[in-house]
C-alpha cells in the first residue's frame, strides 16, 4: 500500500482530480480508483507517467513499487525475510551494476527554473545558468540557491564550464502573435539565438533543448525557422521540432509552443505522445480563495451581466460604444461578445470576420484558460475573478511549494515568460532516452 498511499497524497497535494490521472493512464477512473486503494498492480511503465504528472521523483516512485511487490511475496514468511533479501541481494552483486550516465546542463535564458527543474527531474546537474531580468534572477536564487549570470552576451563562451546539454527559452517577443514580430530584425532580442550558436560552436554539447513561441514556425513564411535549422546544421546538429500544446499534457491551458531538440549526431527521436484527458480550471481552483484583490473590475463585471442578460444560447450581444472615439476600431464597429459551446466567453471588436478582434477572453471552470502571458492573467466569468499566483503556477506545472518572491505583478510576469514544466521534463526524458539507446546500440 506504500505506493498507492503515496501517489494518493500527491495527488491530493496537487489538487489533481482521479479521473486526470485515469486517462493519462488509459484506464477509466473506477480502475484507477482500485490502483488508489491497493487493489489493482499497476504496470513498470505507467511509473514515468504518474511521476511526470505528480512531478515527483520517478526513482522514489519505483521503489515504494517493488516495496509493495517484495511485501506481498514474502508475506506471512516473516522468519526467513532477512536471509531470502540476503540472497537476493548477493545475486544481484553477481550480476552487475548497470552505469547510469550523469549529465551536465546549462540553463540559458533560464527565467525562473522551468528548465531547471526537468534537469533535477532526469537527473541533470546544472553548471551555469543565465538571465537579464533581476526579478527572475530572485526567484531562481531562492529556489536553486544560485543567482544567474547576467547578459549573455557579455559572456565569453570560455568561462561558461563543460556541459552535456544547453536548454534555452530565448526570448520570444520577436515572434510572437503578441508582439511586433520582428524576429531576427529585433536587435535586442531576436538576435539571441545567435549568442546559443556562439556557445554550442565553441563548446560542442552532445544534446540541446531549445523553446518559443508557435509563431516562430510562420514567421516571415518560414524563413525564419529556416534560419535557425540552417545554423544548427551547420554546426553539426540534427534538429528534430513539433508545436505541441501544453492542453494535451495535463495543463488546462492552450498554450501550444514551438520545441525543438538537436543531437551531434543523426538519432531518432519522438517526441512524447499527448497524454488525453480534458484538464480543466476546476482542477487548479481553489474556490475558497476569496481574495478582493482577484476580484474582476467594476467595468467587466457590468459587460458580463450585460451579456448574460441580454443573449440566448450562442447568441452575440452587440454592447454600447458610447464611450469609445469614432474614429477608433471600437467606436466604429462596435464591441461584442459571445459565449463559446465550452462555456469561455469571448469579446470582439466588430461582428463580421473581417472586423473581428478578440479584445478580450474570459474562460470557466469547466473549460481550459487561453495561454497565460506576461500582460494578461487568465480571468473566469463565472467565479468573477482572475487567478492567483498559486493558480499561475499550477497552471504552468509548477509545484505549488515553488517560492516566488516578488510582487504579484512580477510573479503573473514571470509565469507568463515560464515554461510549461511538464512537458519540458517529458521532452527532456525522451531526449535523454533516445541518445543512451543510440550510444547502446552503437
Amino acid at each position: 500500500m506504500l505506493f498507492a498511499d503515496k501517489i494518493r497524497y500527491l495527488r491530493e497535494e496537487k489538487k489533481l482530480l482521479q479521473r486526470e490521472l485515469a486517462a493519462a493512464l488509459s484506464v477509466d477512473t473506477p480502475m484507477y480508483s482500485r490502483i488508489e486503494r491497493g487493489e489493482r498492480p499497476i504496470k513498470r511503465e505507467q511509473i514515468k507517467i504518474l511521476a511526470d504528472i505528480l512531478c515527483t521523483d520517478e526513482s522514489e516512485l519505483l521503489k515504494l513499487w517493488l516495496a509493495d511487490q517484495v511485501s506481498a511475496l514474502l508475506n506471512g514468511e516473516e522468519d526467513i525475510i532477512n536471509d531470502v533479501l540476503d540472497i537476493a541481494k548477493s545475486g544481484m552483486g553477481n550480476m552487475g551494476k548497470k552505469k547510469v550516465t550523469k549529465y551536465t546542463g546549462i540553463d540559458l535564458f533560464c527565467g525562473i527554473g522551468g528548465f531547471r527543474l526537468a534537469m533535477e527531474a532526469n537527473n541533470v546537474k546544472c553548471v551555469f545558468s543565465s538571465d537579464i531580468d533581476t526579478f527572475a534572477q530572485q526567484t531562481y536564487q531562492v529556489n536553486f540557491n544560485e543567482i544567474p549570470t547576467g547578459d549573455i552576451t557579455k559572456v565569453n563562451a570560455k568561462d561558461i564550464p563543460h556541459f552535456d546539454i544547453l536548454t534555452a527559452g530565448f526570448p520570444c517577443q520577436p515572434f510572437s502573435y503578441a508582439g511586433e514580430k520582428k524576429g531576427f530584425e529585433d536587435t535586442t532580442r531576436g538576435t539571441l539565438f545567435f549568442d546559443i550558436c556562439r556557445i554550442l560552436k565553441y563548446h560542442k554539447p552532445i544534446m540541446l533543448f531549445l523553446e518559443n513561441v508557435k509563431g516562430l514556425v510562420s514567421h516571415k513564411e518560414g524563413s525564419t525557422l529556416k534560419t535557425i535549422e540552417d545554423n544548427l546544421k551547420k554546426l553539426g546538429y540534427y534538429p528534430h521540432w513539433k508545436v505541441l500544446s501544453s492542453l494535451d499534457f495535463g495543463l488546462p491551458q492552450k498554450r501550444e509552443r514551438w520545441y525543438c531538440v538537436a543531437f551531434r549526431e543523426d538519432i531518432p527521436f519522438e517526441f512524447p505522445k499527448p497524454l488525453g484527458g480534458n484538464p480543466i480550471l476546476r482542477d487548479i481552483i481553489d474556490l475558497s480563495d476569496d481574495n478582493t484583490k482577484l476580484r474582476l473590475s467594476d467595468f467587466e463585471l457590468q459587460r458580463i451581466d450585460y451579456h448574460f442578460a441580454h443573449c440566448h444560447e450562442q447568441e452575440r450581444v452587440q454592447h454600447s460604444n458610447e464611450k469609445y472615439k469614432p474614429n477608433t476600431k471600437k467606436g466604429k464597429y462596435g464591441v461584442f461578445s459571445f459565449q463559446k459551446p465550452d462555456g469561455s466567453l469571448r469579446f470582439h471588436v466588430g461582428d463580421a470576420a473581417k472586423t473581428q478582434i478578440q479584445e478580450a477572453f474570459y474562460s470557466c471552470l469547466d473549460t481550459y484558460a487561453s495561454t497565460i502571458i506576461a500582460n494578461r492573467t487568465p480571468k473566469l466569468w463565472d467565479i468573477r475573478r482572475k487567478l492567483s499566483v498559486l493558480e499561475s503556477k499550477r497552471l504552468q506545472g509548477f509545484p505549488d511549494d515553488f517560492i516566488i518572491p516578488v510582487s504579484d505583478a512580477q510573479a503573473y510576469k514571470q509565469l507568463g515568460h515560464a515554461v510549461s514544466v511538464p512537458i519540458i521534463k517529458m521532452i527532456m526524458r525522451n531526449m535523454i532516452e533516445a541518445y543512451e539507446k543510440h550510444i547502446a546500440n552503437k
